[in-house]
């Protein structure tokens, strides 16, 4: 059926969304064919733009996103949602923590969104200068959702001093997409995922999996897994981080559930979490990305080859 609870709004999806791998990393995610308005990719991303803008709305919103409202359809209701939902908690817990975690980094800094296409965070955070943005998420729903954008006339502007690209996840190979535009994995970076149609644990695990090979050592990933791809009972927290330590320990990240509840009490917010499973994270790379080895392989390589040569002249 697909991993439905993964959506903020839950639609019935009369189908099994698609699978597509990139050749390279193998990077198998959802990618539903478009089918006008009932494509479900497109019904999720529209759903979470949402309640986004109904947060912007309440009397004293976690945050204001002035674009969401670009998405959403006009005959949508228009009385403003009272209790707080955890997606929008989510929202400003990773929005937090990218606003600092940018913030001690001196020199280029690198933001890879993994979205679900209607993301707004390069339009509506504070960032400062000197950013290279990557949005990673489904085309026809990027490829809207700038329509929509651009067709509202609400000024959608970048950060001064921040360059934007999209990477389709359709692309057959997302690492070498993404070098093209200027992505270094011996730079720091900042990993976000937040409604990026993961289905499946496998699929999530060839998401970490890519992000283990491309992230620098000490690089922040957050985010929110879909409970629909976790292997335990989501009602037993002990079960539950042990199995999450487990899997984002496999590929080289030590991580931290970060607790809804806690967090809405840290804001000044009263929540009710009700049946939303959805796994809220914060992890740090442990390993050497790619670009880090084969850095050290060079100079390896050059000691190596400069010993050599002193050893013939002694000769």
């Amino acid at each position: 059926m697909g991993c439905v609870e993964a959506f903020p709004v839950t639609y019935y999806i009369n189908m099994h969304p698609s699978l597509i791998c990139t050749s390279k990393r193998k990077l198998c995610v959802s990618t539903a064919k478009l089918n006008g308005d009932n494509d479900p990719l497109l019904l999720a991303a529209t759903a979470s733009a949402s309640l986004r803008h109904q947060e912007t709305l309440r009397p004293e919103p976690l945050f204001l996103d002035p674009y969401a409202g670009c998405f959403v359809p006009h005959n949508s209701p228009k009385d403003v949602i009272q209790d707080l939902h955890p997606y929008c908690l989510a929202t400003k817990f990773i929005d937090d923590k990218l606003l600092h975690t940018v913030s001690l980094i001196d020199g280029l800094k690198q933001l890879i969104l993994l979205t679900d296409g209607m993301d707004t965070r390069p339009y509506r955070l504070q960032l400062p200068s000197s950013i290279l943005i990557f949005d990673i998420s489904p085309e026809s729903v990027f490829r809207i959702a700038a329509e929509k954008l651009k067709a509202s006339g609400v000024g959608a502007k970048m950060p001064k001093g921040c360059i934007f690209y999209h990477i389709p996840l359709e692309s057959s190979d997302i690492e070498q997409a993404m070098q093209f535009k200027g992505y270094n994995g011996s730079r720091p970076s900042i990993w976000a995922l937040q409604g990026f149609p993961v289905m499946t644990l496998a699929n999530f695990e060839e998401v970490l999996s890519m992000i283990s090979s491309l992230a620098m050592k000490g690089s922040l990933f957050v985010g929110e897994l879909p409970a629909c791809v976790a292997e335990t009972d989501i009602e037993i927290k002990s079960n539950t981080r042990q199995w999450v330590d487990k899997l984002f320990m496999s590929k080289g990240f030590r991580v931290e559930i970060i607790n809804y509840k806690g967090f809405a009490e840290r804001s000044g917010k009263d929540f009710v979490s009700g049946h939303y499973n959805n796994i809220l994270f914060v992890a740090e790379q442990l390993l050497h990305s790619d670009d880090q080895m084969e850095s050290w392989r060079r100079e390896f390589q050059r000691i190596e080859n400069e010993g050599d040569e002193e050893g013939f002249e002694e000769l």
